[in-house]
Parts: C-alpha cells; structure tokens; sequence
C-alpha cells in the first residue's frame, strides 16, 4: 500500500504546487488520478517516483518510509515511472531493453512473451533499435513491455495516451485492462480520458495542488461527466460532459 501524508511541493520559480496532499493507494488497484490542468497531476507522479522531493510530508511504501530515497532507490524497492514521451536509446535493442529492466539475460521467447503480452508481433520487434524509426504508439507499449519484465510493486504513468494515434491508444487500453486483471501490486495512471478513467478501480481527482475526491469508479466517473468543467479546467460546463482533453486524432 502507498501512503501520502501532508505533501507539499513549490515550484523552484515560486507558487505551491501541492498543499498537504493525503492520499492511499491501495493494493492490487488501478487508480486514476485526473484533474485540471496545472491542478498538481504530473507533479504528485514525479515525487512518489522520485523525480522530485517534497517540501514536506511523508512517503509511505508498504510501511516504509521512502520519503528520502532517490530514483534509483525506489526503482529498486519495485517502484516504475512511465513518462509521457518515452526515451528512446540508439544503439540499444528492444531485447537489450527488456533485459535491462528484467535484470537478467532473457530467451528469445521470454522476450517475446514480453512484447506479445502488450501487443506487439515479437519477431518484428526483438531486434528493432529502441530509436526514432519507433512510432508513438510502439515506443508506448515497448515501455509498458519493459514494466511488465520488472515486475513492479508500484507502476506508475504519466498521461500514457500523449502523443499517440487512436489506434494505439486503443491497443493501450486493452493492454491496461490485461495488466489491471495481473496486477500484483498498486498501479497509478495519469490522465483525464474518459476511456482509461472508464476502467478504474478508483479515480482521484485533485485541483489547486489538493485531493478534492476519491472514490470508487463508479461514483466518482459520473459526477467528472456530470460537471465536465471541473475535469479539465478548460471547457464550458453547459457545453460538453467531458472534454477529453489531448484526445488522440
């Protein structure tokens, strides 16, 4: 379980950001945390990965305070962070990748197991260079294939259907919805689109740097489409449900 205790978090250029959030992620759920614009999304990601400190308030992984611990420290206790834009490496293989992140030597058919798991035709891919030949939607599930071979206690992505076509956010969707019914840990997504909010065990909503509800998807998804304003920060209420912002094209 994930515990976050009164985070605070102020931008280096000045403004709070975060005001005492409290949070609980719980086991063995996929928890959406969505939210306007500027809200404080992406920022709470970050400091539970360890890309960032808090100002103050507490960290808590399974009991253990982690608050203090680096990246790297955290990645080895099982904690992943997908970015939006995913690095690509040239030079490094797809298979070099996997084995990377699974810390050991891999058959070709563990790697493949690997790529077909997030939908990808394996033969075609275990030896692409993880470059910029790679599309969007590829580099994508090449990433989530890589959080798959570590096995992660906490896996958590920053707004996964940035900069992807529609097709692969579909395949996206599937390949969380494969992982929501294996998970073996606490899985966080980022993100204000309905469809992956859709599929939630619980959904998180946090605006000017607070929790301001959380709940179980099917109490929390309907008041974000009744109120569709307060989803995103952006669109008339009396105009659209949910605005679905950044929708892929």
């Amino acid at each position: 379980m994930l515990q976050l205790e009164k985070l605070t978090w102020s931008a280096p250029e000045g403004g709070q950001v975060l005001n005492g959030v409290d949070l609980v992620i719980p086991d063995n759920k996929l928890v959406v945390i969505t939210g306007p614009n500027g809200g404080g999304k992406t920022t709470l990601a970050k400091l539970i990965a360890g890309l960032e400190k808090p100002d103050s308030g507490r960290i808590i992984l399974d009991g253990r305070d982690i608050t203090g611990l680096d990246i790297t420290e955290r990645a080895r206790l099982g904690v992943s962070y997908a970015f939006q834009q995913p690095v690509r490496f040239k030079g490094l293989t797809v298979t070099d990748l996997l084995e990377l992140a699974s810390g050991k030597k891999l058959s070709h058919s563990e790697a493949c197991d690997y790529l077909a798991r997030v939908g990808l035709c394996a033969n075609e891919y275990v030896n692409r260079e993880v470059n910029a030949t790679l599309s969007g939607g590829e580099i994508k599930r090449i990433e989530l294939a890589t959080v798959i071979a570590r096995h992660t206690r906490l896996s958590i992505f920053d707004e996964p259907e940035a900069g992807i076509d529609l097709w692969s956010f579909n395949s996206l969707i599937d390949v969380f919805r494969e992982l929501q019914n294996s998970i073996d840990g606490s899985m966080i997504i980022i993100s204000h689109q309905e469809r992956i909010l859709s599929i939630a065990d619980e959904i998180v909503v946090i605006a000017d740097g607070r929790v301001t509800s959380q709940g179980p998807s099917s109490v929390i998804l309907p008041q974000l489409l009744a109120g569709g304003a307060a989803a995103c920060g952006k669109c008339p209420k009396k105009e659209v449900k949910y605005c679905g912002e950044n929708k892929p094209e």
